[in-house]
């Protein structure tokens, strides 16, 4: 089996080929053909082994150069002589398929969108920083699901089949707007022709069936924006059980100092500056474990605990005045921007008509660095600092956003009073078309003679709706892109060339280079989700402009960490904060379908436009296609589902059954921490066991070692 026996069946398969090249018969005995085909099936489980053997490297590439060469040169010996052709087919058709398998993974991998970037980031900044790229990864696959459905289902049958632009009052810019619709300022706040489109819920009709197809545009159009809600949910729930199983549970709670030493380092690390600054953190995390022991020991003394209360009182009081405070300003420019729209934006500059998209923008840029400053006051730990930070951050985009609907509903209002006083004056306008005439059976609709862009319409607040958040979505790019370039572009450039110049370090003291800022990047991209799902209903082009936005922000972004920002000091890994991210992102998106849900029921749709015009409610487009599109027996099953009382009793169902898989949840937890002290236990006794085994056994060789014959002494 050693190197005789490598070196005979080497000679006998030369002797067998020279053979075989004059004449076609079997020359290797049944014998040497079992003894060759162990030696290959050995050398086989040598390379599959061999990685896991303690042996130096250079020994090891040199063990699986020669076992695969004898592989390769003695394995076809197996197809030689009768009956082995098949065996010999079966090694090459597995040899392929392997390379194939292995092919296909590398194309797999090589179609995965940005995989090179990102892994070229997580060498350099850890798998902290890189999370926040696959999360952003993720959020542009959620999306370009949402913009191909909005695409595909509501804004591609209206422009082919529906009514071309000019047909009708809805989708025709007005006479008095005309001379400014194709002006840059007009466009760039999405009026004019840009209102007037497909990007906006204005433009679509509420005919019920259009084009040779009979498509059911409003239909579609509510089930749509009731499936985009419904696939999104699913897909974040899905993501998150996902990744609680791949976390598991491990127990983390014991010798913790060994999982430091043993699974603290981040193996993706290919940088030499992010190594130094992970090794530095892994010896500060250990620091600060004995530090935290006298820390706690330091808090239960009652020496400061007063002034720290006080401080911690100030600092959260503080807080809570800057989040009124940016609430009210919000709901105050709001309002301001409504006087304006009313009196006129054409006498107005620009500020004035983007001056609440860019209040929200800086108030998320400037309001957590005022968090910032007010932080140090507590005197936290910096974990529950950082937790602290992200729940105000979250709270101040939260409220935010929901002062900015709440100042929207009011806007509603508005238009919807503003609707009565349009009717009236319709009905006055048809009675002067018809010259005093009036037509009982006559509609708003003018006669086919008349130009659309001269008839009165309505306010139409849903496309009032959509371009609100549009704007605001666009804003927010832009700051993002201004702020990179500001704050971290320029200021690296400062830092960089400066230096040489400067009464002190700018590297390592003020200004320094800018970190990336994983919490504050997440947060924004969860929030700016949540326009897009609060908004998508009136604005279907909202979904393709964040794909846009989206791309863009990679491709930046990517640039900007690259060029700009420096590792962290300490670097984290990033699994513990998938299912963190994801849990936000399930709380924005329930938070952000309640407006849109309480619109689409509570709240009339516009008389004149979108495609539940002359409607009470929007969902009235499901009662109309069950009477006119199913037999009256689906109907009356359908109505008796939708019935309160029933569906109340489901929802109490559903609690009770979330109730009793919590507490069975609950008890399985208690049961494997149960489980898992016995097993300490039972492994410490078996240690206790095996150490008395031990030292009986050592102490009886010791006795067998000391043992030595007693003779008598003989007396003198």
């Amino acid at each position: 089996m050693g190197l005789l026996s490598h070196l005979g069946l080497q000679e006998l398969y030369s002797a067998s080929s020279e053979e075989e090249s004059e004449e076609e018969e079997e020359v290797i005995t049944e014998e040497d053909m079992a003894k060759l085909k162990d030696q290959v099936e050995e050398k086989k489980k040598l390379i599959a082994t061999l990685r896991n053997k303690p042996s130096p490297m250079k020994q090891k590439l040199q063990l699986l150069k020669e076992a695969q060469e004898f592989v390769e040169k003695f394995e076809g010996a197996l197809g030689k002589g009768k009956g082995k052709k098949f065996y010999a087919y079966k090694v090459m058709m597995t040899k392929k398929w392997m390379k194939f398998q292995r092919d296909f993974e590398n194309f797999k991998t090589a179609c995965i969108p940005w995989e090179m970037k990102i892994k070229e980031i997580e060498s350099h900044f850890g798998s902290s920083v890189a999370s926040y790229f696959i999360f952003l990864r993720w959020m542009y696959g959620i999306n370009m699901v949402l913009f191909g459905l909005t695409f595909g289902l509501v804004m591609i049958p209206e422009a082919l089949m529906g009514k071309p632009y000019g047909s009708m009052p809805r989708k025709t810019v007005p006479m008095s707007e005309q001379d400014s619709a194709m002006n840059f300022a007009t466009l760039w706040d999405f009026g004019g022709y840009a209102q007037y489109s497909v990007l906006f819920y204005g433009y679509y009709n509420n005919q019920r069936t259009i084009g040779w197809l009979k498509f059911r545009l409003p239909l579609g159009y509510f089930l749509v924006g009731v499936g985009t809600i419904g696939y999104s949910f699913m897909v974040v729930i899905r993501t998150m059980a996902s990744n609680a199983n791949e976390e598991g549970g491990g127990d983390d709670t014991s010798f913790n100092f060994s999982w430091k030493m043993f699974t603290s380092w981040d193996y993706l690390i290919g940088n030499a500056e992010t190594a130094d600054n992970k090794f530095a953190s892994i010896t500060t995390s250990f620091k600060i474990t004995q530090e935290s022991i006298l820390e706690e020991q330091e808090n239960r003394k009652e020496g400061n605990i007063h002034l720290t209360r006080f401080l911690r009182v100030l600092a959260n009081f503080l807080v809570l005045l800057t989040l009124a405070g940016s609430g009210y300003l919000i709901f105050f420019v709001v309002r301001r921007s409504q006087k304006f729209a009313q009196e006129g934006l054409d006498d107005y500059g620009w500020w004035e008509r983007n001056e609440v998209n860019m209040v929200m923008s800086l108030l998320g840029m400037f309001c957590p660095m005022l968090f910032d400053i007010i932080s140090p006051l507590e005197n936290y730990h910096p974990r529950i600092a950082l937790q602290w930070q992200l729940g105000r951050i979250f709270a101040l985009f939260l409220g935010n956003l929901y002062t900015f609907i709440i100042a929207l509903l009011d806007e509603i209002n508005l238009k919807l009073e503003e609707e009565k006083i349009v009717k009236y004056n319709i009905t006055i306008w048809e009675k002067n078309l018809y010259n005093g005439t009036w037509l009982e059976n006559s509609t708003s609709r003018p006669p086919l003679d008349i130009d659309p862009a001269i008839v009165p319409r309505g306010p139409c607040w849903e496309t009032m709706v959509g371009q609100e958040f549009v704007r605001l979505t666009v804003s927010d790019t832009l700051t993002t892109v201004i702020t990179i370039l500001i704050g971290d572009f320029l200021r690296a450039v400062f830092v960089r060339f400066v230096n040489y110049c400067w009464c002190w370090d700018l590297e390592y003291g003020f200004p320094s280079y800018a970190e990336f800022d994983i919490s504050g990047n997440v947060l924004g991209l969860i929030f700016n989700q949540g326009m897009i799902w609060m908004g998508a209903f009136y604005a279907p082009c909202l979904p393709a402009i964040n794909v846009l936005r989206l791309l863009a922000s990679m491709y930046l972004q990517c640039w900007a960490v690259m060029c700009t920002n420096v590792p962290h000091e300490r670097v984290f890994k990033a699994s513990r904060s998938n299912n963190f991210y994801m849990a936000m992102l399930l709380i924005i998106l329930f938070l952000s379908t309640l407006p849109a849900v309480y619109t689409i029921v509570s709240i009339p749709p516009s008389f004149d436009c979108g495609p539940f015009s002359g409607k009470d409610r929007m969902f009235d487009v499901i009662q109309e296609t069950l009477d006119n599109d199913f037999p009256a027996w689906f109907g009356q099953v359908f109505t008796a589902a939708t019935n309160p009382g029933l569906i109340l009793s489901f929802i109490l169902l559903m609690g009770l059954a979330i109730y009793y898989l919590q507490a069975t949840s609950e008890s399985y937890k208690a049961a494997n921490l149960e489980l898992k002290k016995k097993l300490q236990n039972s492994t410490k006794e078996q240690q206790v066991v095996m150490w008395i085994k031990k030292q009986m056994e050592l102490i009886l060789l010791i006795s067998l070692l000391l043992r030595v014959p007693i003779h008598p002494m003989e007396e003198e």
